[in-house]
């Protein structure tokens, strides 16, 4: 029989121990290991646990981090505090018909998926309410339309839900977190077929797959206040600071990012990635810059490169009048564009990025890669692969939550990752 390692943690109705320094564990008592793994064996669980319910041992004081990966069908639980990332748990949950997004609020201990069609051929979507301390669905709701990657206030009241990157609109819609009923909508959106959202300090920023428009618009009153001026190409997944004086936008068919001024709307930057080609053969991505993720410090901004393999980082900590650097190229031990596996529609393995809460790691989607971004050192190590989740070689959404004593204390609002401010 392999042996247990006992870690003090509690998330929900799962339950561990663990050391709260985010270091590999030492080995703890054998008495307390053979109790703890005949307990799992008495659950049902084997060698390791794969649902919510489990046995559970003393929890710990401090703050515990996990990864949320989300397949179409399941969720996945990672611990990131832990050596290796390990597979904590996972759950069947009903978005078999695709999942576009994820978002969670710490008021309500809630997670939302957005599930189903993205408008268009692909048909209409719906959202679902799952409660993360019982790990059970709340509620799920359909809708007349289709949905895409959505964010949520962080008072945990609204959720501005786009129509889908196939829609033929502009159209956000707002729901009611607590029921997901449609209350009302964004008015005056150019951002036309919605697909990428982010709210950020009373505004809800807006992408549209085919807009070259960038555009705002205030939660008090749903109305338009900025647009900025046109983008060299369509609108793909961007970043904003925390000033709310930049926002950083990859776009279609461009290795790269172009930098907006969030106060006069202008474009003042385009960054090509050099030394890399954009060339490719097979299994072609629409843009190979299909993630862009922000240091919660702002001194950095991560770049993915699908058709080489790359995470290019970028020093942003001149500010927004200075033009981004290029400083590394983070090359993949694991690469993309391979087709998802149990994937509904939408299943090129273009990827997606994300930073974890404290600036430490970054997630690569549809890599699996986790990338040590050297924080720890005060930068003076480069970023480099340290990880692997397999789930998420087939997943470009997933998100960080995390608990202190069986309640949550910190997650993810918007699927993109944007500064923060802190240093």
């Amino acid at each position: 029989m392999p042996m247990i390692k006992a870690r003090h943690v509690r998330f929900g109705r799962f339950t561990e121990s663990r050391r709260k320094d985010r270091r590999p564990p030492s080995l703890p008592g054998l008495g307390l290991v053979i109790a703890w793994f005949f307990g799992l064996v008495l659950a049902g669980c084997g060698g390791g646990c794969n649902s919510s319910k489990g046995p559970a041992p003393p929890t710990g004081a401090g703050t515990n981090h996990f990864e949320y990966v989300f397949t179409d069908g399941t969720l996945y639980v990672y611990d990131m505090d832990a050596a290796g990332f390990p597979l904590l748990k996972s759950n069947s949950i009903p978005t078999s018909s695709g999942t576009r997004g994820a978002i969670a609020c710490v008021g309500n201990a809630t997670l939302y998926v957005s599930f189903g069609g993205d408008g268009g051929g692909n048909g209409n979507g719906g959202l679902l309410a799952y409660d993360l301390v019982n790990d059970r669905v709340f509620w799920t709701k359909n809708y007349s339309h289709g949905i895409d990657s959505h964010a949520i206030t962080p008072d945990c009241a609204l959720i501005y839900m786009p129509d889908g990157e196939l829609a033929n609109t502009s159209l956000w819609h707002v729901a009611d977190a607590k029921t997901g009923d449609e209350i009302g909508a964004i008015a005056g959106s150019q951002a036309s077929h919605p697909h990428n959202t982010v709210v950020l300090k009373g505004h809800v920023y807006l992408g549209g797959r085919q807009a070259t428009l960038f555009q705002a618009a205030n939660v008090s009153s749903n109305a338009v206040y900025f647009t900025s001026a046109n983008t060299a190409n369509t609108i793909r997944p961007f970043t904003i600071n925390s000033e709310e004086t930049a926002a950083y936008i990859t776009e279609t068919n461009f290795l790269g990012f172009q930098q907006v001024d969030l106060k006069t709307g202008a474009v003042p930057f385009t960054i090509p990635v050099a030394g890399s080609s954009n060339s490719c053969s097979s299994n072609c991505p629409s843009t190979p810059s299909h993630g862009i993720s922000m240091s919660p410090d702002e001194r950095w901004l991560y770049l993915l490169d699908s058709v080489n393999g790359y995470v290019h980082v970028f020093d942003i900590s001149g500010g927004v009048e200075v033009r981004p650097i290029q400083k590394f190229d983070v090359k993949l031990d694991h690469g993309l564009l391979q087709i998802e596996n149990h994937c509904a529609y939408d299943c090129l393995g273009d990827g997606w990025l994300h930073h974890s809460l404290d600036g430490r790691y970054v997630f690569v989607g549809d890599s699996g890669d986790v990338i040590d971004t050297g924080i720890v050192s005060g930068y003076a190590n480069p970023p480099t692969v340290v990880g692997f989740l397999p789930q998420m070689v087939n997943s470009r959404e997933e998100i960080e939550i995390d608990f202190q004593s069986g309640k949550v204390v910190a997650a993810m609002t918007n699927r993109s990752s944007i500064g923060t401010g802190a240093k």
